[in-house]
């Protein structure tokens, strides 16, 4: 039975998938061997750049992020390439100024990225408007994303109902968007207000609509089930070795579940499962960078607390810097204060960092006692404006003093910011061969010129930063296991040669 209206996959494994679960960590050497597979799926579209891919690349993985593109290319012509795009943020932790901004999109298009999909930290739409413009120019496809977020458990309350997405999204229809993104980074979304609102999303939009949901909280599947029967256009799914944790749903329960369905997508479950049993075959060498302090595959507490798995890494790391990781239930509760106090906006990077840096200030050290200055700039506007107002008593706190003012700015932040790609070009003159060299400097400044001396042979590439094989992970599987039984031999009780 053919399905009268199938949905659509986007495949996350070679993006979203390792990055929710091993770190970004993994190689380009290692989705080769299976990139003409998922080319022959027939996913709607492959997302394998943009998130945190960029900077890891460069800065953990000394890999060029350009390269992986045109690598993934040819082997993968005919799956459209989707990439993750922060808005005016790119693929960093700030605003950048326009002119970068329009060098990367550009780069980006001319690189083989077919998809965008953008997002804005507070779903600030204004933070789109250089990038769809870039987009739109290249006639390539620009999915203008909201960022679900809640204030109470359950979708609705004071900001986040569902006019505020619907909105939103009829606002950067508006604005050009070739189809609109429900982007929900923490899992929250239940499975009955996934229904509403797709329903609600597809009754005003005139262009597809497609939900992307994390397994975190135990609901994705659920979620995306139910927003399959109320009409969306396209989920996002990842395969299975790579998917659910914080990850998104695994893409082999969906294929059968919408069998001989009218939605079902009609892709060959075989050939997941081949691309799964390779993806198991290379896990020992990523293996080390998932979270093993927890044996349940989904954090129930994200259904408290709200905070996505990532923040909550970033949390654990600054409290154990400080020897202070038992603190961890009073900076879950104030991330939800000052969260509160600076608008509510979603949690999801770089506004995620920012709250909950600044949490861990304010229990480590009194209530704003010490101020970070990515705060400063956030409520001084230049990460646009909140889904609700800052707190007016924090806002004084927070901008005394502040160097460009102590009134926030109402305008387009980017409006604010000089020019920097001249810039760029003459710090990198003596080294950058390439535009796309320049824009990882002015991307990166410190970690992008450390890279570029290791791509051009002026430093030597650390061994932490080389690839391993599974022959050296074996080696220190049994050298551990030697250890745990007490058998290593000492260097000191060995003989003098």
């Amino acid at each position: 039975m053919k399905a009268k209206n199938p949905v659509k996959i986007t495949d996350t494994t070679l993006r979203d998938g390792h990055q929710s679960i091993f770190a970004t960590r993994m190689r380009t050497e290692d989705m080769i061997p299976i990139a003409e597979k998922i080319d022959q799926m027939g996913y709607h579209s492959v997302e394998m750049w943009g998130g945190a891919t960029f900077d890891v690349m460069h800065r953990f993985l000394g890999e060029d992020p350009w390269e992986r593109i045109r690598t993934l290319k040819k082997y993968m012509p005919n799956t459209p390439f989707q990439m993750l795009l922060r808005g005016q943020n790119l693929v960093g932790y700030r605003n950048y100024p326009d002119d970068v901004v329009e060098a990367f999109v550009q780069a980006a298009c001319d690189a083989g990225i077919d998809i965008f999909r953008v997002f804005d930290s507070v779903n600030d739409e204004r933070n789109f408007e250089t990038s769809f413009k870039v987009i739109k120019k290249n006639g390539k496809h620009i999915q203008g994303t909201v960022c679900y977020s809640l204030t109470e458990r359950r979708l609705g309350g004071p900001i986040y109902n569902i006019d505020y997405f619907v909105n939103k999204a009829l606002k950067i229809q508006e604005m050009g968007a070739d189809s609109i993104c429900v982007k929900d980074q923490a899992g929250l979304i239940s499975p009955y207000d996934a229904y509403e609102l797709i329903k609600a999303l597809k009754e005003k939009l005139d262009v597809p609509v497609q939900l992307h949901t994390h397994f975190t909280s135990g609901m994705g599947a659920l979620s995306l089930l139910k927003a399959v029967e109320a009409g969306v256009d396209v989920i996002d799914l990842a395969t299975a070795p790579f998917g659910m944790r914080t990850s998104e749903p695994a893409v082999e329960p969906f294929i059968v579940a919408l069998q001989d369905t009218g939605r079902d997508p009609g892709l060959d479950l075989n050939k997941v499962f081949e691309i799964g049993e390779y993806l198991e075959t290379i896990i020992p060498k990523y293996k080390r960078y998932a979270d093993q302090t927890r044996f349940s595959v989904i954090d129930t507490t994200v259904l408290v607390h709200q905070i996505p798995g990532g923040m909550t890494t970033n949390l654990v790391s600054q409290l154990k810097q400080a020897k202070a990781l038992h603190r961890l239930p009073e900076v879950h509760k104030e991330v939800a204060q000052v969260r509160k106090e600076l608008g509510s906006p979603p949690l999801v990077t770089p506004s995620s960092q920012l709250v909950g840096a600044q949490a861990v200030m304010n229990v480590l050290f009194g209530r704003y006692k010490m101020i970070t200055n990515q705060t400063k700039d956030y409520v001084y506007g230049l990460y646009g404006k909140p889904p609700a107002p800052i707190d007016p008593e924090i806002q004084k706190i927070v901008l005394k003093g502040y160097p460009r003012g102590e009134t926030p700015i109402t305008g387009r932040a980017a409006d604010l910011l000089e020019p920097e790609l001249e810039k760029a070009k003459e710090a990198t003159k003596d080294i950058a061969k390439s535009l796309e060299d320049v824009l990882i400097y002015a991307l990166f400044p410190n970690s992008g010129l450390q890279f570029l001396k290791w791509k051009y042979g002026i430093e030597p590439m650390p061994d932490s930063v080389k690839p391993i094989t599974l022959e050296d992970v074996q080696k220190e599987e049994e050298l551990m296991q030697l250890a745990r039984e007490g058998k290593l031999i000492r260097k000191e009780d060995c003989p003098q040669a």
